[in-house]
């Protein structure tokens, strides 16, 4: 039993769905859980879709019909019929998606977020579906939704595994080929909910661990796990296998080439993990095992933009203690702000977070009210492990630093863009 993630990268177009019929001949297609992505920008253009209908902006009906329109085209250039019953489906989905939005009755954004978002991932694997079984790749359909349970902490859900494990068992046939969402569950009363932005290789990693999986691909449109992101940097290297433990920490930093949570389900069964080229599916890509070393071993740098950096002293000059900073720490987590970096004085506490949920506005007059605050808005943080003086001297060149940190093995750096 395998398990297979295409991102949106790898279904951006036709010709990108085209090319996965090129993979699963490849690589065979049997014993197979396919985990889908939305297409392309389709995410990005549901989320401005939300922003536009909490704002009562009724420009949000257009985006819908632009959005239905791109997948339209998709459709017409894989089918040579609108006769095919795939039409039918995904106008159906659109149908909802709007439906949904007029009966709508919630004020809560991320409630409101995961209901909208999750088309993307629903209509993507419609199309892929359709499309396989048009090309003789017999297959069920399944709704992630029926099978992962989470809480309701919508945007951020975690996962029952009691419950999950018992429906993924029961729901899948471990010899045949199953489509399915990534990124989406639902909650005890059958809302959906989402686990985290970029989220769908984690639910590749749930199917796993609950199959009991020999493996799982990620398919990216870069060769495997690479030393840096080749956007941002020059001249990078592909890391051909790096251990469970190595793999969390590039994510937990940033690394965007797998998702935070993805390892430890696979971890705790020892399920090998690879990061492969939709291009080149015959290329060995980046293998993820137990006790694997960095090969080769090399500084890797992740740059994440768009954060905030927070210093906080106390009003009256005393000691941050403990106490105080258990205190931050309370806040942090109930307004859902992530923790990438911390330093700390006698009297002041700086975090580098990553404001996911646009919360931050919310929580600085709470803070200001205890303590001196001074914040950067719009700052990056660059991280490089397994750091030489060479790697940090180019990083902090012609760079305005406002925090660096080093430990043993990770060298970081807060700089004004």
């Amino acid at each position: 039993m395998r398990v297979f993630k295409f991102g949106g990268a790898s279904v951006k177009d036709a010709n990108a769905v085209k090319n996965v019929v090129n993979v699963l001949d490849t690589t065979g297609f049997s014993e197979l859980v396919i985990v889908v992505s939305a297409m392309g920008k389709t995410t990005n253009a549901l989320e401005e879709i939300v922003a536009l209908y909490v704002d009562t902006d009724v420009a949000y009906k257009k985006n819908i019909l632009d959005l239905h329109d791109f997948h339209v085209d998709i459709l017409d250039a894989l089918f040579d019929s609108q006769h095919y019953p795939v039409f039918t489906k995904v106008e159906a989905l659109f149908k909802d998606l709007q439906t949904m939005l007029i009966r709508n009755k919630s004020n809560q954004y991320d409630f409101i977020y995961d209901q909208t978002v999750s088309y993307g991932e629903l209509i993507a694997t419609t199309i892929i579906s359709e499309y396989l079984n048009h090309k003789g790749y017999t297959n069920e359909w399944i709704d992630a939704r029926d099978l992962i349970k989470t809480n309701q902490v919508y945007r951020d859900a975690e996962v029952d595994w009691q419950k999950t494990q018992d429906c993924i068992v029961t729901k899948i046939n471990k010899k045949g080929l199953s489509i399915t969402q990534g990124f989406i569950g639902s909650d005890t009363h059958n809302f959906t909910t989402t686990l985290g932005r970029e989220g769908s290789d984690y639910t590749a990693g749930i199917f796993a661990y609950c199959l009991g999986a020999n493996s799982v691909s990620i398919w990216k449109d870069v060769p495997g796990v690479l030393n840096a992101d080749p956007r941002v940097f020059e001249n990078t290297n592909l890391l051909s296998h790096i251990s469970y433990s190595e793999a969390i920490e590039l994510a937990f930093y940033g690394a965007s080439v797998i998702h935070p949570k993805t390892i430890q389900p696979l971890q705790r069964k020892e399920i090998p993990l690879y990061v492969k080229s939709f291009l080149d599916p015959l290329s060995a890509g980046t293998s993820v095992k137990k006790g694997q070393p960095l090969d080769p071993y090399m500084p890797c740098y992740i740059v994440k933009k768009n954060q905030i950096l927070v210093s906080l002293s106390s009003l009256d000059f005393s000691f941050i203690v403990e106490n105080m900073i258990s205190e931050v720490f309370n806040l942090l987590h109930e307004y859902q702000l992530k923790v990438d970096l911390i330093q700390n004085s006698a009297i002041s506490f700086s975090v580098c977070l990553d404001d996911r949920f646009n919360h931050f506005n919310e929580l600085l007059p709470i803070l200001k009210a205890r303590f001196k605050v001074t914040y950067n808005i719009g700052v990056s943080l660059y991280t490089v492990r397994h750091f030489t003086k060479d790697a940090i001297d180019s990083l902090e060149k012609n760079k305005s630093i406002l925090l660096k940190q080093i430990t043993r093995e990770t060298y970081q750096m807060v700089a004004l863009d």
